[in-house]
């Protein structure tokens, strides 16, 4: 069982320290995938206090087929894929709005992204295909597996395989362009 899992079930179990646990060892990133999704920094902040809240709620969704981090963000997905269904019906937003969330994005990647070399592959994977972020960040930055990654991307283990591929392969040419190619792509 991973620590999530454990954590959670302390939750259950009643122990309050539990769900804290998770909320410190997971919000974050959590944030930060969904702000991948929705581009705005306080929605995906909302969008993760949502998720904590619906996994508080229907408490006994969680099976322990993977882990906890993949159901964790699966969860958070949906949230924002929610989001986003909602927020195409209504398409108006103020000017000031669209500066605020420019401004609290530049922050967000100020403060995640300290040096070149990490601003360079991360504007580079902005422009590449989003199935190939999506994989991308759950793979490498995450660290899941790709079966994880297939549970949060509803996909199968060998589609995330070539979307990571084919993701690698996209982020090196970008790389490349731009007369910066590392290795390890």
């Amino acid at each position: 069982m991973d620590n999530g899992a454990s954590s959670y079930h302390r939750f259950l179990e009643g122990d309050e320290s539990g769900l804290e646990e998770l909320v410190e060892m997971y919000n974050d990133n959590l944030i930060f995938f969904l702000n991948g999704y929705v581009n705005n920094i306080t929605v995906a902040e909302d969008l993760a206090a949502e998720t904590f809240f619906e996994i508080m709620v229907h408490k006994n969704h969680f099976k322990e087929i993977f882990s906890f981090k993949t159901w964790l963000f699966k969860v958070g997905r949906n949230n924002a894929i929610d989001y986003l269904r909602k927020q195409s019906r209504t398409r108006l937003t103020p000017i000031e709005d669209v500066k605020n969330e420019l401004l609290d994005k530049c922050n967000l990647e100020d403060i995640i992204l300290k040096d070149e070399r990490k601003r360079r592959i991360h504007n580079a994977l902005h422009m590449i295909n989003t199935d190939y972020q999506d994989a991308i960040y759950l793979v490498y930055f995450e660290d899941m597996s790709y079966d994880e990654a297939a549970v949060v991307l509803k996909k199968n283990t060998k589609q995330i395989k070539n979307l990571t591929y084919r993701a690698k392969q996209a982020l090196k040419a970008v790389l490349e362009k731009e007369d910066f190619f590392d290795e390890r792509f």
